[in-house]
């Protein structure tokens, strides 16, 4: 397992050895990447977090082959040569197609025939060396008949030929059971078969059309087309097969089986082949594959709904602004909520702007007052129902206002999962869940990491069938995404709230809640040491957690940095050496730290700087060069190099696009075929995978995330289908 896990993911053995050694030991995958590099080599979280899953799976299935090699020796059937293939096994599958001969099995045709005594003849049939003997004339040595008057029973055989068909049963099954041909079969639908869809209601309009007459390599299929082909034969729209010409592998399957030395035994075998294929394997595999191109297109999905949250995740924060945010809508009105700089609510309203009342005078007018009284820096406005006729308020309302004051669409997708759940009741038990929605879409652009962990991570919408997802992998993976960004940011101890500190390394939700109690009762935390007060916070707990929260304004600057108390020695070592003292990172950053390490090592690069003292402090390179950057900049946010909301001033409408017109947008989704930009109408516009680069692009990942700020030229407007084709062809990027 050491081995293949090295192979797998291109780490040295001794690497493979240590992590797997640190996860064994209780130690999260977070705390593992930012305080064991040394013992790692570095590897990313990335790395650390295929690892752990690899693991498991990989110790899965070495359970599995216990229990298979556990049930085959029960039976006496465990021989040397099958223990040896058995625990060769690397995958699941293959694991299964050689259990599968001794798997106890509901009563089938052939269970039956070996019921009547019939297995014997199968096995001659196989295995005879006779070339001269007729299958029918062996048959007729297991014919057993009720005598006169006895009643007809199922274990009897009464012909000939009734013998031939009950051997044909067993040796047709024996035939399916073989992990060989299974095996064989299986990778030539993979390789060669063509995925065919037909309409089943082809007189109705869908979401499947282009799939009502559609075929396509099974080899070449990408993972948004296999899962839309299975949601609509699940909506029965479409019928999915996978043919692959049977005549082929019948062929091959019959040319396996049969030795030819005997015509007659030949005959009988052929026929044996020829229903196992059409009666046990062909089905069998059929669904296998499906459920292999499914398995692997739900993997892919789940991939790009992580990647696409991370960076949603990790936009940078509206710092020191206050914010008049909106969470439009028709005949209930637009709610606001006016938000201090640290997310207080400082006043809410509802306005009527758009229909049925139209009362847009009223609606300018109240939001001018609050933008007056609360001297407000920015607008959020929700992308939801409403959203455009709002933002066009709003942008006639900024041209009237003597301070420059812009505006920036915000995601609202899962406000209102946030809004009516238990946490924003807790928080605003006496607030309508409409201001509550406003007051997280101010908060998204002020903090949005802090306020998109109260909300399920699959409610976020950036990906694409997340109801149609293995639910279990699905939150697992985002749950991971949401714990990497958490403890790569920090979180200020004193602040944050249980949401956000239940993601933090080491730390459950009831820990959390504890936390937050004990903040509660006994003021600020004056130190991370405090932490060891809290309920059920332990030595481990603290170890794994210490590092990542942040104390500002503490008895000790370290607190304020993401170096981990087990290395405050170490810190403050090498602030002696290089002439500093605690005060002055009290002070704040060390930003001439760099200076007096080239001048302390008498080096010029930094690289060399850092190995030079890491050898007289005795330590490793990587923890130093940590702490140096820590020391440099204390309570540095990672988010600080992270596209910048895009602010606006005007707004478009959809009649004011042209082919050719040149716009800046926001990525607000990417899927295997392209990305989504916002570009201030109430659509989204398509930049196809082909039209993302001007060089070829496999993967839209590898040029846009979620949250950028792109340049877009427009390819073609649909106003009826209310489609925009988009191009980046050609254009500058930031």
């Amino acid at each position: 397992m050491i081995q293949q896990l090295a192979k797998e993911l291109g780490l040295k053995i001794a690497q493979v050895e240590q992590i797997l050694k640190l996860i064994d030991e209780g130690n999260t995958i977070p705390f593992i990447a930012r305080y064991r590099k040394e013992v790692t080599g570095g590897a990313s979280d990335e790395i650390l977090r295929d690892f752990d899953e690899r693991l498991k799976y990989l110790r899965s299935l070495q359970d599995r082959k216990i229990e298979v090699l556990r049930m085959i020796d029960e039976q006496g059937k465990l021989t040397d040569e099958l223990r040896l293939e058995i625990e060769a096994a690397t995958v699941l599958q293959r694991l299964e197609d050689l259990y599968r001969p001794y798997k106890q099995k509901k009563r089938t045709r052939a269970t039956i025939a070996k019921e009547k005594g019939l297995e014997p003849l199968a096995l001659l049939i196989l295995g005879t060396d006779d070339k001269t003997s007729k299958a029918i004339d062996l048959a007729a040595d297991f014919v057993s008949i009720p005598a006169e008057g006895e009643a007809q029973e199922d274990t009897l055989v009464p012909t000939p030929e009734a013998a031939l068909e009950g051997a044909n049963d067993i040796l047709a099954e024996m035939i399916s059971d073989d992990a060989s041909y299974r095996t064989f079969i299986r990778e030539f639908y993979i390789k060669n078969g063509k995925m065919v869809t037909k309409a089943t209601k082809a007189a109705e309009q869908s979401a499947y059309e282009m799939y009502y007459d559609y075929s396509e390599p099974v080899s070449k299929m990408p993972p948004h087309r296999i899962l839309a082909m299975n949601r609509g034969e699940k909506e029965e729209f479409l019928k999915v097969q996978i043919d692959v010409g049977s005549d082929t592998v019948q062929n091959w399957l019959v040319g396996k089986v049969c030795p030819k030395s005997n015509p007659s035994f030949d005959e009988r075998l052929t026929i044996a082949a020829e229903d196992a294929l059409k009666r046990l394997i062909l089905p069998s595999i059929e669904r296998e594959v499906r459920n292999y191109l499914t398995e692997k297109a739900e993997i892919e999905a789940i991939n790009v709904f992580g990647k696409n949250t991370k960076p949603l995740l990790m936009q940078a924060p509206v710092m020191n602004m206050k914010v008049l945010a909106i969470d439009p809508g028709y005949r209930t009105g637009c709610k606001i909520a006016v938000l201090d700089e640290t997310g207080k609510m400082l006043d809410y309203k509802t306005i009527y702007p758009t229909e049925p009342r139209n009362d847009v005078e009223g609606s300018q007018k109240t939001m001018k007052q609050l933008i007056e009284r609360f001297d407000v820096d920015i607008i959020s406005i929700g992308n939801g129902t409403g959203s455009r006729e709002t933002e066009k308020v709003v942008a006639d309302l900024l041209k009237t206002l003597e301070k420059t004051v812009y505006y920036t669409i915000v995601s609202e997708a899962g406000a209102s999962v946030y809004s009516a759940s238990k946490l924003a009741t807790d928080e605003y038990p006496d607030l309508d869940v409409s201001i509550r929605g406003a007051i997280s879409i101010g908060r998204r652009l002020q903090d949005p990491l802090a306020e998109l962990v109260k909300i399920d991570p699959k409610s976020i919408g950036v990906g694409q069938y997340q109801h149609d997802l293995n639910q279990k992998h699905l939150d697992e993976t985002l749950k991971n995404v949401v714990e990497d960004c958490v403890n790569s940011v920090g979180v200020d101890l004193n602040m944050a709230t249980p949401s956000l500190l239940k993601y933090v390394s080491g730390i459950n939700e009831t820990i959390a809640k504890n936390i937050v109690a004990y903040r509660d009762e006994n003021g600020r935390f004056a130190s991370r040491k405090e932490l060891k007060k809290v309920k059920r916070l332990g030595d481990k707990a603290y170890e794994q957690c210490a590092g990542f929260l942040r104390i500002r304004e503490g008895k000790e600057p370290l607190d304020n940095t993401a170096v981990h108390p087990e290395s405050y020695e170490l810190a403050t070592r090498v602030m002696t050496m290089l002439g500093y003292s605690p005060k002055d990172l009290k002070k704040g950053s060390l930003t001439d730290i760099e200076d007096r390490l080239f001048e302390h090592t008498g080096e010029t690069a930094l690289k060399t700087a850092t190995a030079k003292m890491a050898e007289q402090l005795d330590v490793g390179v990587l923890t130093l060069t940590d702490i140096i950057v820590e020391l440099k900049k204390p309570g540095r946010d990672p988010r600080e190099d992270m596209p910048k909301p895009l602010f606006r001033s005007d707004v478009l409408s959809f009649d004011d696009l042209l082919d050719g017109m040149e716009l800046t947008g926001t990525v607000r989704n990417v899927v295997d075929f392209g990305a989504f930009v916002d570009i201030g109408v109430k659509t989204d516009g398509l930049v196809h995978v082909s039209q993302i680069a001007d060089k070829f692009v496999k993967n839209p990942m590898e040029i846009v995330s979620v949250g950028d700020v792109v340049q877009v030229r427009i390819m073609s407007v649909d106003k009826e289908r209310k489609k925009i084709s988009l191009s980046m062809k050609g254009l500058k990027q930031a």
